[in-house]
């Protein structure tokens, strides 16, 4: 029906649509009612084949945020029609079971309140996160330590290692406090685990007079967004992807961390776009 009906002898030009009912017995009436039948099974086609190729990119992305990545390509649709098809094509992602646990908060070290409350953020390096989660690997077990800039959410500072020394989490500051720069005014926020409460870490801190910030025990939501960026860094790399030894570990860490979830990945938190691509905005508007 959706196919072009021409005269023979007038160039193959199109028939006026009066002309193509006339012509197989139709009426205009049945004509528009089988058009606007077919028209949307193919916008969900033709959205189902974008959303397939999203999902490809992103397995663990949730139907809001495939919905703005959409946005970003161009293509308008409302959450709840994506939710639809990611049901019926059965591309939901599913979340794996917790781990093993890697905070020692049982030690006789000094502890620091908790002063995330205190703070009001409205720009970078106000206040840093850090947490340090546990990788498997084929016959062992290594461990990351990050550092976030809470404001814009980007990974500033990393290590990956097979110890849960100290040295770890100095390794992982030290690459923040490259990169970045420091006054007295930043907080940076742990746990209470052994490695942040170290000697090492602590004189460090202070060494930079960077205030130290410290969950209360056994309240893991004082620490939520660094809480938040391991569970995402598990469902969105870790879980998906079988590490050969700690050097494949490191190089694909490496490149999740800087090209995928600094630069790709699209946080709600800062409008559906990644943290590289907000903090540029952030410069942008202090420019202007």
């Amino acid at each position: 029906m959706s196919q072009l009906i021409t005269e023979a002898g007038q160039d193959a030009r199109p028939l006026s649509v009066a002309r193509r009912c006339q012509v197989v017995s139709l009426s205009r009436a049945t004509y528009y009612r089988m058009r606007q039948r077919d028209r949307p099974v193919l916008r969900d086609m033709e959205l189902r084949d974008q959303l397939q190729r999203l999902v490809l990119q992103w397995p663990m992305y949730g139907y809001r945020r495939l919905t703005h990545a959409l946005r970003r390509q161009g293509v308008l649709a409302n959450h709840k029609r994506v939710l639809r098809l990611l049901r019926e094509d059965n591309l939901l992602c599913l979340r794996p079971r917790r781990g093993v646990r890697t905070t020692n908060s049982h030690h006789g070290l000094p502890t620091y309140p908790n002063l995330v409350p205190t703070v009001r953020l409205n720009g970078l390096n106000q206040l840093w996160v850090a947490d340090l989660t546990y990788i498997r690997l084929a016959r062992e077990l290594v461990y990351l330590a990050v550092v976030l800039d809470a404001y814009s959410r980007r990974c500033i500072g990393w290590a990956v290692d097979r110890t849960l020394e100290a040295t770890l989490a100095v390794t992982a500051l030290n690459q923040a406090l490259a990169t970045r720069p420091v006054g007295p005014s930043l907080i940076h926020h742990s746990d209470q685990g052994v490695q942040y409460a170290s000697t090492a870490y602590t004189d460090l801190l202070k060494s930079h007079q960077i205030r130290i910030s410290m969950s209360r025990r056994g309240r893991p939501q004082d620490n939520a967004q660094a809480e938040s960026f391991l569970k995402t860094l598990k469902y969105e790399e870790v879980y998906l992807v079988e590490y050969d030894d700690l050097a494949d570990a490191r190089v694909r860490l490496g490149y999740f961390l800087e090209d995928v979830y600094n630069r790709k990945r699209l946080h709600s938190a800062l409008g559906y776009r990644p943290p590289a691509e907000f903090e540029q905005g952030l410069r942008s508007t202090t420019r202007a």
